[in-house]
């Protein structure tokens, strides 16, 4: 076997000793070798997909001594990483699985500092977390020598999406990493990324000047996640349906306001939830405090802008729900991805209005961002939330993944929560025949009043309430015709031109169903189950044969946690709590055999979680 093969042999030991796992998961190997063969790489892995083990592990294989002044040193992994609490949630986990790693950031007093120092020094740490701004920013050089001396292994970039102009989180400071490449000579460079298209692919290998590198892409699909649009009426009234499928789980509420933000966690308070705001016009005590009890299990829920967003690794959120489009389907991803990150059934949910696209064009036109490409990533994101297709498929297909299955059954259209009306085509027809009769110069909220027989002013004005066309549809309400239209838009019967007030315009295949050639099926929302026990929606503790021992082994991980002053998923995610609940070990040895259980954390913490569950059966 060759020392590649050596290896990577003793890395899949290592998992098991360390992390508790019995083999890689998709692309982890290849994407490990690569750093055992100090190849640059691409990594491209969904949220909740293990990229972080692909540059956790390797620098814990004793390998070849890297060159260095002092010859003989086993060196450390350098990763690049964007927020503080990102870094300390890692380095907090890999400590508690006995890993000595480190971070460098402004949190840190001069006595830690020199300790991290120390430790790099005497070739102890084995991984060393630190931000873009202190590896390559004003004055970085002498620490950049430093670490020339202590001999990084391998740079590893996390949240790599940010290097580009194109990607969802653009950081500037982060174009500047380039410089790595001349300042380490003959180490190798690798960027991990949960969402990066072909173009921010691009990007990141010509910034971080990646030679030959290998690019792997994993599965876009989340079928542990369950997908849902609906469009906005009473928001509160909906949030409720979803909250109800989700007692006292964990979840994440994305608003595009920060009053919204505000007078949402405030309504959620006094509806009982343990709830709080987070957004960037809190004071940063305010917000790391909201961040911290939201990790430690103190809060449920978080309604948040998109200020929330990386570093979130929080495994158990069950929930995530965007009362407001986003800008992008990428930034719909990666937000809606934080859901369900330990692999269990979580949902998503999209509540959205039309004009959520017309308030982000507005948005960005003022801030001199309304680009083509804005606007086309805008069309795409409306196209998505109005379409009737599998969502999974749109998500997947969006991304340049071929979809292999007929259905997903983990959407609102595959789990028939789509009713398709009666003489769908008839309907198409009088809503095509409105757009002509207005002469396609009016937008969807005047042709929806004219259908709907309202007396508008705008309406009067301009004496639309004489046409045949009024009232064609005032047995529907706005909210149906609305839905109506904009399916018509998604299945390209419609056009939607103008900015920033785009009006409704013919296609070629409207005019044609128009005049009688073809058909159209249109559906209507129906209401989504609001018990936890139905399909897809099932909390995963629901599905447990024993919910009260994995609600008492909760427990256990949570007074460890706040005994070690780590987050509870930092002990065990709750994948390894629900298979404790289901196999009930009665030794150490059992517990090893328990998906997510290392060597040093079942003598660190197993007696606890085995007497509990003694208790249990006693009991």
């Amino acid at each position: 076997m060759d020392s590649s093969g050596s290896a990577v042999a003793e890395l899949r030991a290592a998992l098991h000793r360390i992390w508790g796992y019995a083999d890689f998961r998709p692309l982890q190997r290849e994407a490990i070798e690569a750093v055992l063969e100090r190849r640059d790489s691409v990594v491209v892995m969904p949220t909740g997909g293990g990229k972080s083990l692909c540059f956790q592990a390797p620098a814990l294989v004793d390998a070849t001594p890297v060159s260095t002044p002092v010859s003989g040193r086993r060196g450390f992994a350098l990763v690049v990483s964007p927020l503080i609490s990102l870094m300390k949630d890692q380095v907090d986990g890999l400590r508690v699985d006995g890993v000595d790693a480190a971070y460098l950031n402004s949190s840190l007093d001069s006595s830690e500092r020199d300790a991290v120092m120390a430790s790099l020094r005497e070739d102890r740490c084995r991984l060393l977390y630190v931000s873009p701004e202190r590896l390559v920013g004003e004055g970085s050089q002498g620490f950049r020598r430093f670490l020339q001396q202590c001999g990084p292994r391998f740079i590893a970039v996390d949240e790599a999406h940010c290097i580009s102009q194109w990607g969802h989180d653009f950081r500037p400071e982060y174009r500047q990493l380039g410089r790595l490449r001349q300042d380490f000579p003959g180490v190798s460079l690798h960027a991990f990324t949960a969402t990066a298209g072909e173009r921010v692919r691009r990007d990141i290998v010509q910034e971080l000047r990646l030679e030959n590198p290998l690019i792997l892409v994993g599965s876009f699909d989340r079928p542990n996640l369950t997908y849902r649009v609906l469009r906005r009426g009473i928001l509160h009234a909906q949030l409720k349906q979803v909250l109800a499928r989700h007692d006292d789980e964990a979840g994440i509420i994305y608003c595009s306001s920060r009053r919204e933000v505000e007078a949402l966690a405030e309504w959620l308070v006094g509806e009982g939830h343990r709830a709080v705001p987070y957004h960037a016009g809190l004071a940063d005590e305010v917000r790391a405090r909201h961040q911290d009890d939201f990790f430690d299990e103190r809060v449920d829920v978080v309604v948040a802008t998109v200020a929330f967003g990386m570093g979130i690794d929080r495994s158990n959120v069950r929930f995530v729900v965007h009362a407001g489009a986003p800008r992008s389907l990428e930034h719909y991803q990666q937000e809606s991805g934080r859901a369900g990150r330990d692999g269990l059934p979580a949902e998503c949910v999209l509540i959205y209005s039309g004009s959520d696209f017309l308030r982000w064009r507005q948005m960005l036109e003022a801030n001199g961002e309304l680009t083509e490409g804005a606007r086309t990533l805008l069309r795409d994101m409306e196209r998505y939330a109005s379409s009737t297709r599998c969502r999974h498929r749109s998500l997947v297909e969006y991304f340049g993944e071929t979809w292999a299955r007929s259905e997903c059954g983990a959407c609102d259209w595959c789990l028939r929560e789509l009713d398709a009306i009666a003489d769908a085509t008839t309907v198409a027809r009088k809503i095509l025949s409105c757009v002509a009769r207005v002469k396609q110069s009016w937008g969807i909220g005047h042709v929806t009043d004219v259908l709907l027989g309202k007396t508008s002013e705008k309406v009067v004005t301009t004496g639309h309430h004489e046409l045949s066309t009024f009232g064609l549809l005032k047995h529907e309400s706005s909210h149906a015709v609305r839905g109506f239209i904009e399916q018509l838009v998604a299945e390209g019967h419609l056009l939607r031109d103008g900015e920033p007030y785009p009006v409704l315009r013919l296609s070629t295949a409207g005019t044609a169903l128009l005049k009688g050639d073809g058909e159209c099926v249109l559906y209507r929302e129906a209401t989504p189950p609001s018990s936890r026990t139905r399909g897809r929606t099932r909390a995963a503790v629901g599905q447990l044969a024993d919910p009260e021992l994995f609600e008492r082994l909760r427990e256990v991980r949570l007074r460890i946690a706040r005994e070690r002053g780590v987050p509870p998923y930092v002990i065990f995610h709750d994948t390894t709590l629900r298979e404790m609940a289901e196999r009930r070990p009665a030794t150490l040895n059992d517990l090893h055999g328990i998906y997510g259980v290392g060597i040093r954390k079942a003598e660190s913490f197993g007696d606890e979680f085995l007497d509990a569950i003694r208790t249990f059966r006693r009991q």
